[in-house]
């Protein structure tokens, strides 16, 4: 059952100010590299089902990204993903 949240701001798609919290598969990607982030906390409209992010939570992606790909920390695991070939 999910608890829905009341945000101050309303949806910039559909006007509606009743929100959801959720936890989504997020994929950061930069320059050909990617992080895949699971569990990562987002809220939706209950209305239309805009998907909003904390900008903390970005940031905090984005801060792992980089370090993982410097080497300063290691990611939790490795996943393969399957790429497109050029024809």
């Amino acid at each position: 059952q999910m608890k829905e949240k009341m945000r101050k701001a309303q949806c910039s798609f559909c006007g509606s100010d009743r929100y959801e919290e959720r936890r989504i598969e997020y994929l950061y990607s930069y320059e050909g590299k990617y992080l895949f982030v699971p569990n990562t906390p987002v809220e939706v409209c209950i209305e239309c089902g805009m998907i909003y992010y904390d900008g903390a939570v970005l940031e905090e992606i984005e801060r792992r990204f980089f370090a993982i790909h410097q080497n300063v920390e290691k990611p939790d695991r490795y996943i393969q993903m399957p790429e497109k070939c050029h024809i």
